[in-house]
């Protein structure tokens, strides 16, 4: 009787074929398990402390955001679903004053803000266990103390073309416009890098690192403290504006001297 292909394999010193796979197998599972436990454990920590919070947050979140979001977020006719959109979506939003909107429009304004921050982390801590999404940042990525040369240049390829080299904002289409950025908290600044709000792109880490959004708000504050060297900037809209300031009262002056002059000889 011919042998077993298994009593072979055993002789001969072979691996079943289907041995690797059944190793890899039971060493994914075993990272996962492990995985899953940490996380879990960690997460029931995190819920069990923060439980109030989130319960206001909800609360919060039913009596302002609900008529247009849905009351689990879900989305409806006069607004998009928040899943997965993360605290720093809502602490964009609502700590700009844009959320609530105050009427339908092509673009939601910055208003005063309507909630305290404890009130806005609680709507965002409600809105975080929705699913998963950007969580605010650490303070040593909106510190503002980075590479100002390097965040003008990554302003410049990454925003200058929508909110002008100097950050005053600029008309886009359809009634939109790109916001100015004078004055602007670095929370909010990362927080739109992030979120991508209105018809701003996203800027994943992978696009810009945690590192190169402090630089640009480095960049930022630096254009702030430190006034135009070239003296009043014309609201820094660049050369249009410049200009037509030219045209306007530069040569409307020599004008005016001119026949100011003629009139006085003659």
């Amino acid at each position: 009787m011919a042998p077993s292909s298994s009593a072979s394999a055993r002789r001969t010193g072979r691996r079943h074929p289907l041995a690797t796979a059944a190793l890899l197998v039971v060493g994914l599972l075993a990272t996962g398990g492990a995985y899953a436990v940490a996380t879990t454990a960690a997460t029931a920590e995190t819920t069990t402390a923060s439980a109030e919070v989130v319960d206001e947050g909800g609360k919060l979140f039913a009596a302002n955001c609900a008529s247009c979001h849905g009351l689990e977020g879900q989305g409806a006719e006069a607004g998009p679903s928040l899943v997965g959109v993360g605290a720093l979506a809502v602490d964009f939003q609502v700590g700009t004053g844009r959320m609530p909107m105050a009427a339908s429009g092509p673009q939601a304004e910055v208003k005063p803000v309507q909630f305290t921050q404890e009130q806005i982390d609680a709507m965002g801590a409600w809105v975080a266990q929705l699913g998963p999404g950007p969580a605010i940042p650490a303070d040593e990525y909106l510190a503002g103390d980075g590479d100002a040369a390097l965040g003008a240049e990554l302003f410049r390829i990454n925003c200058a073309m929508c909110h002008n080299v100097a950050g005053a904002g600029g008309a886009l289409t359809e009634g939109k416009y790109a916001p100015s950025l004078a004055g602007v908290d670095p929370v909010h600044i990362y927080g739109a890098m992030v979120t991508g709000p209105q018809n701003m792109p996203v800027f994943s880490d992978l696009n810009l690192t945690p590192e190169e959004k402090n630089d640009i708000i480095t960049y930022l504050t630096y254009l702030e403290e430190n006034p135009s060297v070239g003296g009043i900037d014309l609201g820094a809209l660049g050369p249009v504006s410049e200009g037509l300031f030219i045209w306007i009262f530069g040569l409307g002056g020599l004008i005016a001297v001119t026949i100011w002059l003629t009139a006085k000889s003659n």
